[in-house]
């Protein structure tokens, strides 16, 4: 009988003799034991009660260099890789369990909810590479502190990429978000820090509260306004509330540094959104004094869209002339200029909807 087969055969006996000594092992598990022998093809551990463990095989080759600093009575960490093989023995991974341990590590630091300083490594358009524990983890973009937080005026992954590479190199505090050992994810975040300190700024504000503030950045979505008595918090004014009046570039109406008052929409956890029209009076509200169904006007042609032209009849307001009425785009802009100004017949007012509705006036 073999050597492995002999050890086999004796921690069978003992683990029959003394059941009450037995410990279920699964898959996964992490152990601890001592060395009892480092052969040439095996390395053996004493688990206590979970019997004996053996390195081999890869595994072995895999962590040579760690038994090469190792001596008989050493204690040392390893993962199951199997529970029982066939000879008896506990099937062990020093490399998997050296994987396990930080896994683990960076378990405990989401659950005490620990800040983490990183560098970042690298970058795409979706957010910032950095690496924790020898883990390649990510940021999101969306997860960048607000003043980290990439202000282009389109949403082209060029431009952002551009932004982000930046930071390459710098140092960030960010706090775990999520981790997933199988699938060997990890997601961090910058915005998790300033979380808490806005979420009990913001305990002094209320829904319908008007608020003085700086223009912090613009995009193509809407501008970004931080609270002037309180710069930690940054609030969004989408591009929908800017203005009563439709608007294809926020830059149209509003700059960066520009001193604004705004009205707050809606404070949901951290995050504000404002409103720079809910102060202005809705020119709409009297629309149906000045325009009226069969009216003739002139109008100014501000820009095209798949569906018609939008028309420019005062500053405040606009119709638009839909583009069945030419029967194609092409054909609309043959007969529309933009900047250019025509006469138009009002078909309908709709003023619920902030909508006219034109018809070109052709010369006969």
């Amino acid at each position: 009988m073999s050597t492995t087969k002999k050890q086999s055969s004796s921690v069978a006996q003992l683990l029959k003799s003394s059941p009450d000594l037995m410990v279920v092992l699964k898959e996964g598990d992490l152990v601890e034991g001592k060395i009892l022998q480092k052969a040439p093809r095996a390395v053996y551990l004493d688990l206590g009660k979970s019997g004996t463990g053996i390195v081999y095989g890869i595994e072995l080759i895999n962590a040579r260099d760690v038994f090469k600093n190792l001596k008989v009575g050493d204690t040392i960490s390893a993962k199951i890789i199997e529970a029982e093989n066939e000879d008896g023995y506990v099937e062990l991974s020093l490399a998997e369990a050296g994987k396990q341990k930080t896994w683990q590590k960076l378990k405990e630091l989401i659950e005490k909810d620990e800040v983490v300083k990183v560098k970042i490594t690298a970058a795409n358009s979706g957010g910032l590479i950095a690496i924790i524990e020898g883990i390649k983890a990510f940021l999101p973009v969306s997860q960048l502190a607000n003043e980290h937080y990439p202000r282009v005026d389109s949403g082209a992954k060029e431009k952002i990429l551009e932004e982000l590479k930046k930071f390459v190199g710098q140092e960030l505090e960010v706090k775990i978000l999520d981790l997933n050992p199988r699938n060997e994810k990890l997601i961090i975040s910058e915005k998790e820090i300033t979380n808490q300190g806005v979420k009990e700024l913001l305990a002094k504000y209320k829904v319908g509260d008007i608020i003085e503030g700086i223009v912090s950045g613009v995009a193509d979505f809407g501008a970004f306004v931080r609270f002037a008595d309180n710069p930690q918090i940054e609030g969004l004014i989408h591009i929908s509330e800017l203005s009563h009046k439709l608007i294809d570039n926020p830059k149209d109406i509003i700059k960066v540094d520009d001193s604004v008052k705004v009205q707050i929409l809606e404070i949901k956890d951290d995050r504000v959104t404002l409103s720079l029209k809910a102060l202005q009076e809705n020119p709409w509200n009297k629309v149906s004094e000045k325009y009226k169904d069969g009216l003739e006007i002139q109008g100014t042609v501000l820009r095209f869209n798949p569906f018609g032209a939008f028309i420019g009849l005062d500053p405040e307001i606009q119709g638009i002339v839909h583009v069945s009425e030419f029967g194609s785009l092409d054909e609309m802009k043959k007969n529309l200029e933009i900047g250019k100004s025509y006469p138009f017949k009002i078909e309908s007012v709709k003023p619920e909807e902030k909508r006219i509705i034109l018809k070109l006036r052709r010369a006969i």
